[in-house]
């Protein structure tokens, strides 16, 4: 977070040369970006991180398509119980601690220049939260706040359908041999009210911040996520991204946090 903060602060003196960027795309366009860490030796690790991002704008359609994975594997310390002739020992072995995907759709149809209806639809899948996954669909209203040189705000909001299976746990199997049985809650659906926020701005012609916060309330649950992201470009195609991210469930089983942070260094390519 202190990296972000330091970069902005090293972009806004570069405002007072900035050019006007380009209108808005018409037809498709989209991004890709990706980053990749891995260690070996006295410590081994992978961590990869992944996102799609696909809009459609015309006089009466603005539509966004998205697809994320973020994974992780690295050594992991397991400790054993000993008993009277064998002490307690720790082993070390490599597995899997963040696998999560997530894909969603909106489409908005615009009623002038600054209002628009919004259909949208998410889910998420993660192995390592309290919810093994989470799916909304909802209907609503947008409105394009603010846009010109350098700032871009607009809200949604709205109201839907979301669905929640909560993570199982696990307990010691009374049957031998000695196992573990998993135990889950039924997935839960209630109604549910979307909002969300996007701002962006443009120091410069290759130098811009972007904030998109979420927000999902329903029974039992509130799910908060924020990503900031400060990208520059380094031709009209490629850009390097520093990206944080905030998750927060407001609801979670014993075991388990509210809030997920994550940091990323990414190359984006934009077509």
């Amino acid at each position: 977070m202190k990296l972000l903060c330091s970069a902005i602060a090293f972009a806004l003196p570069l405002t007072v040369i900035a050019s006007e960027p380009p209108p808005p795309k018409q037809g498709w366009s989209g991004s890709g970006e990706a980053g990749l860490a891995a260690a070996s030796g006295n410590t081994k690790s992978e961590n990869i991180n992944a996102k799609i991002d696909i809009k459609y704008n015309d006089d009466h359609w603005k539509d966004d398509f998205y697809l994320l994975a973020q994974r992780n594997k690295t050594n992991v310390g397991v400790n054993t119980t000993g008993n009277g002739s064998n002490p307690p020992t720790t082993t070390t072995k490599y597995e899997l601690t963040a696998n999560r995907y997530e894909t969603g759709a909106s489409a908005g149809y615009k009623l002038d220049d600054h209002s628009y209806v919004v259909g949208a639809l998410r889910y998420e899948h993660d192995a390592f939260s309290p919810y093994d996954y989470q799916s909304i669909a909802s209907l609503g209203y947008g409105y394009q706040a603010l846009k010109n040189a350098h700032d871009e705000l607009a809200f949604e909001v709205g109201a839907g359908l979301k669905t929640v299976q909560p993570a199982g746990r696990y307990i010691a199997n009374p049957t031998p041999p000695p196992d573990l049985l998993k135990l889950r809650a039924d997935a839960d659906s209630s109604a549910a009210g979307r909002g969300k926020v996007d701002y962006k701005h443009s120091f410069n012609a290759s130098t811009s911040l972007v904030d998109t916060l979420l927000v999902e309330n329903a029974s039992g649950n509130t799910f908060v996520q924020n990503d900031a992201g400060l990208a520059v470009k380094m031709n009209s195609s490629l850009a390097l991204k520093l990206g944080y991210q905030l998750r927060h469930n407001t609801e979670v089983a014993e075991g388990f946090k509210h809030t997920d942070q994550l940091v990323t260094t990414n190359l984006v390519y934009g077509f």
